[in-house]
């Protein structure tokens, strides 16, 4: 007999029975199990291929640690890889697929991987595929690659929704076994906000799993009774199929709800997860223990499991994981198993217990062989029988099942994810909780308590811990009596000498005892550096199964104690948590704010071609009629704009308005060049470094008035900047009288540039702005025609006379019709920021493509733009390294091609006219390129190591990824007007 389905008992409807698929075949199942139960019901217990090896596997626990049974859930769009068979909840239609294997599960062709497990030790992969070089991508790589992997991503997207809540209490309680329902259940009859999460889909926990009594009814009676008192509770939220992943700052803690996971046909009225961020004023950590693993030779046969996994199947379940079971422990827990398999008539042909004596209570005609052990197993797909070892003598054991037991590891993962490491604890054999304070503590289990009636104190003495911080009053509440107690303490045994097959420490990755010896005698001995080199305690179950017995068996490797060889980093998320519950309602369009300018509607109505830049949508060119390429329509607004006018949306570049009697001080010690006596009505162009010496944003200030200043920055940097202004004013010069407020969003700004500018600008405004009246770098309030209060800046991007004219946002696309008429005689166009960066890399202006953060500014020529001679600006002191002021660093040049008609890539490397390409003789690279219709063949800008000592040299433009080589002269940056005549016309 094997796995199989008990005629009566566990917590499931057997009048409901449910309908579900497995590798294609039909099984059926009842309300309340779990894919996993409902899969050994039917006598499946293959479920899964190993990760490396392609060993087949079986279930080793019954919850979320689970490190074998992974599979993918449903079809389609739908299909989700690598959900854990041990807490998949079953409902009709289910349809669950193996993994990482073919053809089938039963017969895998990458089992033959085990027959060369020799040569595929730890690291194998760093040693074995050395030679020959070229075949790593076209053949090792792919091969590995393909090989690797837990289940495969789906392509599809994803129909359901999702959704993010936040949510407060005063008490949030992690965990809804016996510790979680007690301290609930005190803190609700108190009155609090009581928040109680669980990742179960039924609140009891290890309750609904033992066979004692609490209270004087069955443990899972008290646990039901328990869940019905705090549901009716108006000041308790009881969150099921709920798993708290993550503890961060300010007592917050992220959960992930598992809304609709367990129907069939989801509801499109509600989300298939919702992602909750809880803030608690306190909390508690119920989450129970782990029951280790023991590592003997092939400990990883299907139908080898925890004692207590056995024991959830039996008692929640009503399956018998086996009909012949074997018990392999080293404390009370496999006893207690025992006892439970032999009240249900099953045949427990031994207990191997690895100590010399226990005063453990024996089921009657059960064998125990003490001080013995497992030292292999036998059988392919399932377990078959066992060798059992004592004192030299071996002998065969028949089974059909394995339970295991080792001991108990506290689930403190949570408490220790904020950089605080768990203790270990000689007396209990584990590591403990780490003491984060009073806000947030571990109770029951999860802090050490190891039998029921303790962790049932432990829930109310936390609890009422928890409420006398909060100041409020306790009531009386007695913790009930449990019958059928038994001893759960236990010896450490962390590995059985003697194997006949390898002994795996983490399952889900094929760790072996081997590998981690390997590990040691090849120096990576630091438990991370083990982790990393033997992928023990990675993937999706973090080695909530192994990674202390890993610890252990390091510990005994080098002769130190756990304790001094520690664990690994807790990180979030402690069980995986889906990217459509992360992303939430953030997604497709809602992905991010579509920010629009004040004038979208006037590009769309010329008919723009849109990018996304940043956050904002902005016009990229404007196609006419005939044009068949982008580049047709930017070079005939190039050519426009150059000879006539044209008219550009700038609405996005930032806009911060600056107050205060200490305004000009404060921009003075802001921008690199001097500001202190900039005139009332005028403009100037600033340059702001980092700290470092570094160049980081470039704009205009303007001052409207003796205390009143406006301030435009690069698109990309107007949020860094205004928190940049913020920060200095706060913590450098608090004593300055200065304010600042973000403008960008109030007003619409447009380009008016081109030779016939002035004259269209005239129509539109009646202040006088001829030349001598309005020069360049002027910058006033104006009025239109019609009275319109506006801003009028002459300033130019584009090297062409110019004009920047700011109008209240609600007016912006009415204004720009009315410039766009003005100019209908003139010839005026619409151009784009495509045609906007030709202009720009024509008159050599910078933007970040060569300010990206490691230019200073004389690398991009505005070195004159430093003035040494103030007493202080940010950046001064350390703008005069050596390092930024070496005479071979990258400075900024033009390019041009030798041959008219070749095309200058930007991102390409330059190099010396017949150097080969290496780092060695990289020279610079190329940061803007376009074609310039004014100058008719391409041009660059570039950053060339000496560059200004260079010019008429000839450079290699060099792009192995796009295979392209262009010979190019160095030229200076600015390629049209560098004289600057047009810009005061």
């Amino acid at each position: 007999m094997t796995s199989y389905r008990l005629g009566s008992g566990g917590a499931i409807n057997r009048g409901q029975s449910i309908s579900f698929t497995f590798d294609g075949r039909a099984y059926k199942g009842f309300e309340g199990d779990t894919l996993a139960s409902a899969l050994l019901a039917n006598d499946q217990m293959l479920m899964a291929r190993s990760f490396k090896y392609h060993r087949p596997r079986g279930v080793v626990t019954a919850g979320s640690a689970e490190p074998n049974a992974l599979m993918t859930i449903g079809s389609g769009a739908r299909a989700e890889p690598n959900a854990r068979a041990t807490v998949v909840e079953l409902y009709h239609g289910l349809v669950a697929t193996s993994q990482n294997r073919w053809p089938s599960l039963k017969r895998d062709f990458g089992a033959v991987n085990d027959l060369f497990s020799p040569f595929l030790g730890a690291g194998f992969y760093y040693k074995t595929f050395m030679w020959p070089g070229v075949l790593w991508e076209k053949l090792y790589e792919p091969l590995i690659r393909r090989a690797a992997g837990l289940g495969k991503i789906i392509m599809q997207a994803d129909p359901d929704r999702y959704e993010k809540s936040w949510a407060h209490c005063d008490l949030l309680v992690i965990g809804a076994g016996p510790t979680g329902l007690m301290a609930a259940l005190a803190a609700g009859r108190a009155g609090v906000r009581v928040i109680l999460a669980d990742e179960g889909f039924r609140l009891g926990g290890s309750l609904l799993s033992e066979s004692a009594a609490v209270g004087g009814r069955p443990a899972s009676e008290f646990a039901a009774e328990v869940a019905e008192e705090l549901a009716s509770l108006p000041n308790v939220t009881l969150m099921p199929r709920s798993t708290v992943f993550g503890w961060y700052d300010d007592m917050v803690f992220g959960a992930v709800e598992r809304v609709q996971k367990h129907v069939a046909a989801p509801s499109p009225d509600l989300p298939m997860e919702r992602l909750w961020r809880i803030v608690a004023k306190r909390a508690i950590l119920a989450a129970g223990a782990e029951e280790r693993p023991l590592v003997f030779g092939g400990n990883d046969k299907p139908g080898v499991m925890t004692a207590g996994a056995a024991r959830t199947y039996l008692n929640r379940y009503g399956v018998a994981v086996g009909g012949k079971v074997a018990i392999f422990t080293n404390g009370g827990s496999g006893y207690r198993t025992a006892a439970d398999l032999v009240t249900q008539g099953i045949d427990v042909t031994a207990i191997i217990d690895a100590r010399p004596k226990s005063a453990d209570p024996v089921p009657e005609s059960i064998r125990v062989i003490r001080n013995g052990s497992v030292i292999a197993t036998k059988g392919r797909h399932r377990i078959e029988g066992l060798i059992a070892e004592r004192s030299g003598f071996e002998e065969v054991i028949g089974c059909d099942a394995l339970a295991m037991s080792g001991g108990w590891s506290p689930i403190v993962h949570l408490m220790c994810q904020r950089g605080a490491k768990p203790v270990w604890s000689d007396e209990k054999q584990a590591f403990l909780a780490p003491d984060v304070g009073g806000a947030f503590v571990a109770a029951g289990s999860a802090a050490g308590h190891a039998s029921l009636g303790d962790c049932l104190k432990d829930g109310l003495a936390k609890a009422h811990a928890a409420l006398d911080g909060l100041g409020r009053l306790v009531g009386p509440l007695e913790t009930p009596e449990v019958e059928g107690e038994y001893d759960p303490s236990f010896a450490p045994l962390w590995y059985v000498p003697g194997a006949r097959d390898k002994a795996f420490v983490d399952f889900q990755n094929d760790v072996h005892v081997g590998d981690l010896g390997l590990a040691q005698r090849e120096g990576f001995r630091h438990i991370e550096h083990t982790k990393r080199y033997t992928t023990a305690g990675m993937a999706t179950d973090q080695g909530k199964l192994g990674n202390v017995n890993t610890v252990g068996i390091i510990a005994g490797m080098r002769g130190l104690s756990p304790g001094e060889i520690g664990t690994t980093t807790f990180r979030p998320f402690y069980t995986p948590v889906s990217f459509g519950a992360l992303a939430g309602t953030v997604r497709a369009e809602h992905a991010a704010p579509a920010r629009t300018s004040p004038l979208h509607g006037w590009a769309r109505k010329n008919g723009a071609t849109f990018v996304e830049a940043g956050l904002w949508y902005r016009s990229a060119w404007f196609p006419r009629e005939g044009e068949k390429t982008w580049r047709e329509s930017v070079d005939r607004e190039v050519l426009n704009v150059r000879a006539n006018a044209g008219l550009c949306d700038v609405s996005t570049l930032g806009k911060i308005e600056i107050f205060g009697r200490g305004a000009a001080e404060f921009l003075d010690r802001i921008y690199s060049n001097s500001f202190l006596k900039l005139p009332v009505g005028r403009a100037r162009y600033g340059l702001m470094l980092r700290e470092d010496g570094i160049v980081f944003d470039d704009g205009t200030a303007s001052r409207l008035s003796e205390n009143h200043y406006v301030m435009t920055t690069t698109t990309a940097h107007a949020a860094e900047v205004l928190a940049h202004l913020e920060f200095s004013a706060q913590t450098f010069w608090p004593e300055l009288d200065v304010r600042f407020v973000s403008s960008t969003d109030q007003w619409a700004q447009m380009s008016l540039a081109g030779p016939k500018a002035r004259i269209i600008m005239s129509r539109v405004v009646q202040d006088d702005i001829s030349d001598a009246a309005f020069p360049f770098l002027a910058a006033r309030e104006v009025t239109l025609r019609g009275g319109l209060e506006a801003r009028l800046f002459r300033i130019s991007f584009s090297g062409e006379l110019a004009y920047e004219l700011a109008v209240p946002a609600g007016y912006g696309e009415a204004v720009a019709d009315a410039v766009m008429d003005a100019g209908h005689e003139e010839g005026i166009c619409a151009y784009g920021v495509e045609a906007l960066n030709v202009l720009r890399i024509e008159k050599g202006h910078v933007t970040h493509n060569e300010l990206d953060g490691r230019t200073t500014a004389d690398d991009v020529g505005l070195g004159r733009m430093m003035a040494m001679q103030k007493p202080d600006f940010i950046g001064k002191r350390l703008s005069t390294r050596f390092g930024l002021t070496a005479a071979d660093r990258l400075q900024l040049v033009g390019l041009k091609p030798i041959e008219a008609d070749k095309e200058i890539k930007a991102g390409a490397h330059l190099l010396k006219d017949g150097a080969k390409p290496s780092l060695a003789n990289d020279q610079g690279f190329v940061s803007s390129a376009c074609f310039s219709p004014t100058l008719g063949h391409f041009i660059a800008l570039a950053m060339l190591k000496s560059g200004r000592e260079r010019l008429g040299e000839r450079i290699m433009a060099w792009d192995g990824l796009r295979g392209s080589e262009v010979l190019c002269e160095v030229c200076p940056p600015v390629f049209v007007d560098p004289e600057n005549s047009k810009l005061h016309l």
